[in-house]
């Protein structure tokens, strides 16, 4: 613990808040409606809460747009991304140029001897490029769900193997990223990248690796409603998807296709020709896509991503019957989901992942990328890392958990602290974009006293006033009271003011998305 937050704790700050945010936290098995947040930890306007869930974090910016557009208005326009200019994010990714690289391409700087075969750099960039979208792209509904696609059909970058083909996934993934899942599931199944993660490329008619086949139904589909004999008939109907190892492409080998009949769950097919292999396995996919397991399964993540640990199940069964009703497609689940009235009342029902907290951090801020480089991105992406919650990085097929208790450690509370303050000051990253003067950037005029300056400051970043209690708490750090007049030569509206900043970001008001 720092020394601030030790004086905090010892003046009643962090203690009173840390009990609050405690309990604002939905504790696994317990239905999100019997945990009311405590009174006073969130604004209860729906749309800060529309903002918190469906974006990395609000920002001035965005607060003042879906104040002007209104929700729906809102929300349409978020998932129509293309419609959405996005100048900030894009300067950025231009200086990425290998984050945005094809297989073909990157195979083509590797035989002129540009890059080295089985770089990381490219993968390296993306997992850069993708900080950069969270933080600073306008199309944050898509970066949400891209995120959460990547999770759950997860390629861990970087990796080894997929070094030519982890960039192509990523377009793959954000290119469906509001389509309907049976394409996505179709078009991963049949991705390099897939392929070679869960070693189908290497699966022949002699022997069929099972890994793709057990991963696709236990936890891309159906879950564990299957059988040993589902996940064999599966591997078997998958043998030919494999890779080109010559350019690096997706190619149907039918000489290595297993044929014969096959059952899984109660889909069946004759399979008896090596050339409908590839349209055999792909029959099983959109049958699994459409499986009422699995659509509860994806309806199921959904709402544990946007409403609650423990979502509601009137919500879930809702839910399932949308995305059964559109076939698969998830813009229609997305807005049922936003528009339900178990939505509107799970204020306060989720925490912020790290990574999570650490984009919120920047865009509560305000702060812009560096007018120029990457290094930068190298920083946030490594306190993400530091964070345990890199983007992309994840390292088993099942993607980074997304509920309170997984991130629970003193140790990740502590990076967490320790970024909040070092972004905020400008220490690391020192290149970020800043307002000339700090504190005239978070509130306008220099307030007339310790109290105000505490309020205002707080709601600017987490969107509420403190308890008076607390404010009194915060303004006594500085050796004053609420009522003392502030100055413009005092530590507290200069140099010190940043210390006020970070000890707002560890609240739990901010922690809770």
């Amino acid at each position: 613990m720092s020394i601030l937050e030790q004086t905090l704790t010892r003046r009643g700050v962090m203690g009173g808040m840390a009990a609050a945010g405690a309990a604002a936290v939905l504790p696994v098995g317990t239905p999100a409606a019997a945990e009311p947040v405590p009174a006073g930890l969130l604004p209860t306007d729906p749309l800060l809460h529309l903002l918190r869930r469906a974006t990395f974090g609000p920002t001035p910016a965005s607060i003042a747009e879906i104040r002007r557009l209104g929700a729906a208005a809102w929300l349409d326009r978020q998932l129509d991304p293309s419609s959405i200019a996005d100048p900030v994010a894009d300067d950025v990714l231009a200086r990425l140029p290998l984050a945005r690289l094809s297989t073909a391409e990157i195979r083509s700087r590797v035989a002129a001897g540009t890059l080295k075969r089985h770089s990381w750099e490219p993968m390296w960039q993306l997992g850069f490029a993708a900080v950069t979208r969270a933080l600073w792209s306008e199309r944050q509904l898509l970066e949400v769900m891209s995120d959460f696609w990547s999770n759950h059909l997860n390629v861990t970058c970087p990796a080894g193997e997929v070094w030519d083909s982890r960039i192509d996934y990523d377009t793959t993934i954000r290119r469906h990223a509001f389509g309907r899942f049976s394409d996505l599931l179709k078009a991963s199944a049949r991705h390099p990248a897939m392929l070679t993660y869960l070693d189908n490329r290497y699966s022949t008619r002699a022997a069929p690796n099972e890994n793709y086949g057990r991963e696709l139904l236990e936890l891309h589909t159906v879950g564990l409603a299957h059988t040993e004999a589902d996940v064999k008939n599966a591997a078997r109907l998958l043998t030919g998807l494999t890779v080109n190892g010559a350019t690096g492409r997706y190619r149907y080998d039918g000489a290595n296709h297993v044929t014969g009949a096959v059952r899984v769950l109660s889909f069946q097919h004759a399979n008896a020709t090596t050339a409908g292999g590839e349209a055999a396995a792909m029959a099983l996919l959109d049958y699994l896509a459409l499986h009422p397991v699995t659509a509860r399964r994806i309806v199921t993540k959904l709402c544990v991503r946007f409403v609650a640990d423990q979502p509601p199940a009137s919500l879930i069964t809702a839910l399932v019957k949308v995305y059964l009703d559109n076939r698969s497609a998830i813009a229609p689940v997305l807005r049922a989901l936003f528009g339900s009235a178990e939505f509107a009342a799970s204020i306060g029902a989720k925490a912020r992942t790290p990574f999570e907290d650490l984009a919120a951090t920047v865009r509560t801020l305000g702060y812009g990328p560096a007018a120029s480089g990457i290094k930068f991105l190298e920083s946030l992406y490594w306190m993400a890392r530091d964070a345990g919650q890199a983007p992309l990085f994840w390292g088993p097929p099942n993607g980074y958990p997304d509920v309170a208790p997984a991130w629970d450690s003193p140790s990740g509370l502590l990076v967490r602290w320790n970024f909040h303050l070092s972004i905020a000051a400008g220490w690391w990253p020192e290149t970020l974009t800043r307002p000339a003067s700090l504190l005239t950037g978070m509130v306008g005029a220099l307030p007339p006293t310790y109290g105000a300056l505490i309020e205002r400051t707080a709601v600017r970043l987490v969107g509420i006033a403190p308890t008076a209690k607390q404010i009194a708490a915060l303004a006594d750090f500085y050796g004053r009271t609420p009522a003392s007049p502030l100055k413009a030569n005092d530590p507290a509206a200069g140099w010190m003011y940043p210390y006020l900043m970070g000890m707002l970001l560890n609240s739990p008001s901010f922690a809770l998305r």
